[in-house]
């Protein structure tokens, strides 16, 4: 078994054992709507959907962000299906933003940050297809950004081996159970306990450096 499928199931069912949080029966998930007028989805997978929030919620100008599965071929896949790689489905985060105060570059910085760009077989301790790195474009102008911000991170030297996060084109968003939606804010002490056993952090920190915030 893979050590991350082991990691997360093991917090989860710490909280069921508690009574503080877990997951309710398996139903099918539900398709995000489409965002509001003035608004604009962006969509990034970057292993554990857990910790991708995060970095999001703290930028001005992003209305929400909903943790997620897409890329798959099954409807309404459920967290078991995805994790067990039987949808071809991807953990990813969807955002939504309003492009009058937040740029989707600036959004394409913060995923950088916050990703392994030269492990395409997934993030971490997180393996397997399930949670693979992609940038998930909505429309013709974020694929331009995208590609062109992968080919600046590639060209600028920074890394020895190659940028392998695909862009890709949105497909069907599959909101994730409740019990995963702002896990970090609902449940603190379980989330910054897998974070620093999936040694997330430690990670990042090589790759990009000591974080500036």
């Amino acid at each position: 078994m893979h050590r991350r499928t082991l990691h997360r199931r093991t917090i989860l069912a710490l909280g069921v054992a508690l009574g503080l949080a877990g997951p309710a029966a398996a139903e099918s998930t539900q398709v995000t709507p489409a965002p509001a007028a003035g608004l604009k989805a962006a969509t990034f997978a970057a292993g554990c959907f857990w910790c991708v929030e995060p970095p999001f919620d703290k930028l001005a100008g992003v209305v929400s962000t909903t943790s997620g599965y897409t890329g798959g071929k099954t409807a309404g896949p459920t967290y078991k299906q995805v994790s067990a790689g039987d949808t071809g489905h991807t953990e990813a985060v969807q955002i939504i933003y309003d492009p009058a105060k937040v740029s989707y570059e600036t959004l394409l910085d913060t995923f950088w940050r916050n990703v392994d760009p030269v492990d395409a077989s997934g993030q971490f301790c997180d393996r397997g297809a399930p949670y693979r790195p992609a940038i998930f474009t909505h429309d013709e102008e974020q694929k331009r950004l995208a590609d062109a911000s992968k080919a600046t991170l590639q060209a600028s030297g920074r890394f020895k081996q190659p940028v392998v996060v695909p862009v890709e084109a949105a497909t069907d968003f599959y909101a994730a159970e409740g019990y995963h939606q702002d896990y970090y804010v609902k449940n603190p002490i379980r989330y910054r306990y897998y974070r620093s056993g999936c040694g997330r952090d430690a990670r990042l920190e090589e790759l990009w450096g000591k974080p500036t915030s």
